[in-house]
């Protein structure tokens, strides 16, 4: 199979494979499209694949005793569950798709092999983790020490800057959702969007969200 070959969404690491390499990930993939609100993996299912999205947005979240929790937003191309799988058979949390999402299951060993084998694959895999982990820390740290209206200033700037890269983007969380990741109630970050439009800082139409001034959103964003 070419497909890997010729694949303009091949990561970092798969830049490093070889042309058999690449004909081996080829054979030992499966390319799968999921719709929005399609489970792509499910917490405490067993897990023999590396999945490897392609293109799309994908919600991480983990049931908790009380609520569920968002993790984070993922989007690819991007490698989801290598901690899961390769330091545990099951899997910690889920994955479900906020958008269309192209999903490529990569088979364990095959995976593993590379990593035995290809230093500079090894090398782009670790740094990805790395990454991961640091975005990871800076989370739990605004979660736990920032008021209500810097977190939900601070999502929206992700989703403006580095999911759409666009100052006008429609929204890919419900409220409820919104809450999840933001460790907010519905209620509550409805009332903060609502006072963020009043105010003019940005301007909703729906699902659609405008930011208009991005300095303040900026500065609610770290003192909020």
């Amino acid at each position: 199979m070419e497909i890997c070959k010729f694949c303009n969404k091949r990561s970092s690491a798969a830049r490093h494979l070889g042309n058999d390499e690449l004909e081996k990930l080829g054979h030992s993939c499966v390319e799968v499209s999921f719709e929005k609100g399609d489970i792509i993996f499910k917490q405490n299912a067993l897990s023999s694949n590396i999945i490897y999205v392609r293109e799309g947005l994908v919600k991480i979240h983990m049931a908790g005793p009380e609520r569920e929790q968002i993790l984070k937003i993922a989007k690819g191309p991007t490698y989801l569950g290598i901690p899961t799988t390769l330091g545990d058979k099951v899997n910690n949390y889920s994955a479900t798709a906020l958008t269309t999402t192209e999903v490529c299951f990569i088979d364990i060993q095959v995976f593993k092999d590379f990593i035995d084998s290809n230093s500079d694959f090894a090398y782009e895999i670790i740094v990805n983790l790395c990454k991961n982990e640091l975005g990871h820390f800076h989370r739990c740290v605004n979660q736990l020490q920032k008021q209500s209206p810097g977190r939900v200033a601070e999502t929206l700037l992700f989703f403006a800057d580095e999911i759409f890269e666009s100052d006008i983007f429609d929204l890919p969380l419900s409220r409820h959702e919104f809450g999840d990741l933001t460790g907010n109630s519905r209620e509550n970050v409805s009332r903060i969007l609502s006072d963020l439009d009043k105010e003019g800082v940005i301007k909703i139409s729906g699902k659609s969200i405008q930011i208009l001034d991005k300095d303040k959103l900026f500065f609610i964003s770290k003192n909020g």
